[in-house]
């Protein structure tokens, strides 16, 4: 099993929000560092076009990490495909993945936010067919250096070459989903790995929906070796379970009350918070072995989990904190893990 991390380079509170641009980014990269240091798998930066994140350039971000880092791969998550002209993407992550030397990912998906839509000119009603026929493109694109394809909303390429071309070939492309079972059907058939984001309620109440991306794996004539599962989760390790509840909590809490409110849903509580760490819930927070053992629970329950990755920063912890939780996740859970679960699968 691979462990990792997901950033959204976010600030969310008032002291989050003191630090300097330049300080939080500059912190990014020593934390993407120390993850590759201390052995973690993976290190994804998400796509946000809003004032509260730094990351509408994820590869950017990533270039810089892989300047100084050596093992650790490196991926967004996600880009949001259905506002992104797919030549651009592949270009950039090509150039990631030959400045990294064969670590670069891309996980596509279609966003939980639409900011990107009126900032590049996109309508929002096309937020279906747009993902679609983008994802197509760039799958053709890697599969092909001389392209030759139309569609509805982008000019048609006629053979021209798309360059450079990654040292990885293919060059890896996950398929970033919430709870849509179309999203799951559509990875499945296109024999593509699967990220699913697991932010809440239970997670054995996804095995339904990753078993409909097996099975239409299989029925696309798919090597079940090719579908494999990612799980992006709300996690935070701490030395105790009690820090790593009080550590997270209040972030949390004001990060998805203040999205709430964009949504409809009501005030984070702290007896949500607090049914959501149990047995059954997504949040994946608490002492090294109590997060190892439900990571354990979560991949059995779900049939089986190749990768997990904890999206810490949302509760716009300091960086020091955050530098603490790395190495546990890096020296006591990705160890135990391996040893039960078998060791980390290049992709």
């Amino acid at each position: 099993m691979q462990i990792g991390i997901d950033s959204f380079a976010a600030a969310h509170t008032d002291t989050s929000r003191e630090l300097s641009a330049t300080e939080r980014l500059n912190n990014l990269i020593e934390e993407i560092e120390h993850a590759d240091q201390v052995g973690l798998d993976v290190f994804g930066i998400g796509e946000h076009h809003r004032k509260d994140f730094l990351d509408s350039a994820p590869a950017v971000i990533l270039a810089a990490a892989a300047a100084r880092t050596s093992r650790i791969r490196l991926t967004s998550a996600v880009t949001v495909l259905s506002s992104a002209d797919p030549v651009r993407v592949f270009q950039n992550f090509a150039t990631l993945d030959l400045i990294s030397q064969g670590r670069a990912e891309i996980v596509v998906g279609r966003g939980s936010f639409v900011d990107s839509f009126p900032l590049f000119g996109l309508r929002l009603e096309d937020y279906d067919s747009l993902f679609a026929e983008n994802l197509d493109l760039l799958l053709k694109i890697r599969d092909n250096e001389h392209v030759t394809w139309s569609g509805k909303h982008r000019a048609a390429l006629t053979g021209q070459g798309v360059y450079p071309r990654p040292l990885q070939n293919p060059l890896p492309i996950w398929l970033g989903v919430g709870g849509t079972p179309t999203s799951f059907v559509r990875a499945g058939a296109l024999g593509l790995p699967l990220m699913v984001a697991i932010i809440g309620g239970q997670t054995h109440r996804f095995r339904s929906l990753i078993d409909l991306y097996r099975e239409a794996g299989l029925r696309a004539g798919h090597s079940p070796d090719r579908l494999k599962v990612g799980v992006h989760s709300l996690g935070y390790v701490a030395t105790t379970t009690q820090e790593a509840a009080d550590d997270f909590f209040p972030g949390y809490a004001r990060a998805f009350t203040d999205i709430g409110k964009e949504r409809g849903w009501p005030p984070v509580t702290h007896a949500a918070f607090d049914a959501q760490r149990g047995p059954q819930g997504a949040l994946l927070i608490g002492s090294p072995d109590e997060v190892t053992e439900k990571i354990i629970r979560h991949s059995e329950a779900l049939g089986g989990v190749s990768r997990f990755t904890f999206q810490m920063n949302a509760a716009s912890l300091p960086h020091a904190k955050l530098m603490q939780a790395i190495e546990l996740l890096g020296t006591r859970v990705a160890p135990t893990l391996r040893k039960e679960l078998g060791p980390a699968l290049i992709p």
